[in-house]
């Protein structure tokens, strides 16, 4: 069983009538489901993620009043519920604290974006950590009548504003042509054979990530990006085996030729998407078309190389 699903039957079980009877008056103001960090909130977990921070739990999301009021008496009850349920029990890590449980909303988001609110600068937008972006929008959330945690989470759904979207999908076609198209076979001309295998790496994560800039969805913690890329619309599937396919080659050729594949599909989506009009193979060469769509002058005017 995957922790969201196991997580929500054990809320409709114990969570909901426990509101309705003990807080009654707050049952219209309490968002309930699973989002955060952890594996069972992307849905990516397994048997081997259930050693910690794994189990039936689910949080709670108050506004900044209600928690003040019932914020800690809601706690208590919720820590009283039934620490099994369905043969499983959670086992807390060290640092596992405070990922279930009752949380003010804006507190929520801020840990995680630096503000209680969606960012209102494109500075702020620009700024935030992809990762952290795709951790607070994850999970599921099973219940919100009153609307403020979704609002907040709907709206960082909807994606960077474009000229943030812009200015990183330039820097990650900089980055990819560097280590992928140019530094990878010139490592290994010269034998440099630890900055070939990281120019690799550093590629292939770089496509990754451009590919879901490309897709509009926020990029998970390293360990998943590989696996998530298979549930993107756009170039998922075909990236997932590609990617694979350069990692486990073991013939220098193959992997650049596998470079250039990946670059030629991505070319092709830049056309598509009508960010680039260059007809060069080389992703560097597009990245002045997409940079000249940013509108906002001070984002422009950043060093994409530096990103």
């Amino acid at each position: 069983m995957k922790g969201l699903e196991l997580s929500e039957l054990y809320y409709n079980k114990f969570g909901a009538g426990m509101i309705k009877e003990k807080f009654p008056e707050y049952q219209q103001k309490t968002a309930v489901g699973l989002a955060g960090e952890g594996s069972d909130c992307f849905g990516f977990d397994d048997e081997l993620s259930r050693d910690h921070d794994w189990g039936p739990g689910f949080c709670l999301w108050l506004e900044m009043d209600d928690y003040k009021k019932i914020g800690q008496a809601l706690s208590n009850e919720y820590e009283n519920l039934p620490l099994e349920y369905k043969g499983f029990k959670r086992i807390p890590s060290q640092w596992g604290k405070g990922r279930v449980g009752v949380i003010e909303i804006g507190s929520f988001y801020e840990k995680f974006i630096g503000v209680p609110h969606v960012p209102d600068s494109l500075e702020r937008w620009y700024y935030i950590p992809e990762s952290n972006l795709a951790t607070c929008t994850n999970g599921k959330i099973f219940t919100d009548p009153l609307g403020k945690f979704s609002k907040i989470r709907n709206t960082l759904l909807d994606f960077y504003p474009e000229d943030v979207r812009l200015s990183l999908i330039t820097s990650r076609c900089v980055s990819a042509a560097q280590s992928g198209q140019y530094n990878y076979a010139r490592s290994i001309s010269h034998k440099e054979y630890f900055a070939a295998r990281y120019a690799e790496v550093k590629f292939s994560s770089d496509i990754i990530s451009l590919l879901f800039l490309l897709n509009k969805k926020y990029e998970p913690f390293y360990k998943w990006k590989h696996r998530a890329v298979r549930s993107l619309t756009i170039l998922g599937e075909f990236m997932y085996f590609k990617i694979n396919e350069i990692i486990k080659a073991d013939n220098h050729k193959i992997k650049i030729s596998k470079i250039e594949h990946i670059s030629a599909e991505i070319i092709k989506e830049l056309h598509h998407q009508g960010l680039s009009d260059s007809k060069s193979d080389f992703l560097l060469d597009h990245c002045p078309s997409i940079h000249s769509k940013i509108k906002d002058e001070k984002l422009k005017a950043r060093d994409v190389w530096a990103a």
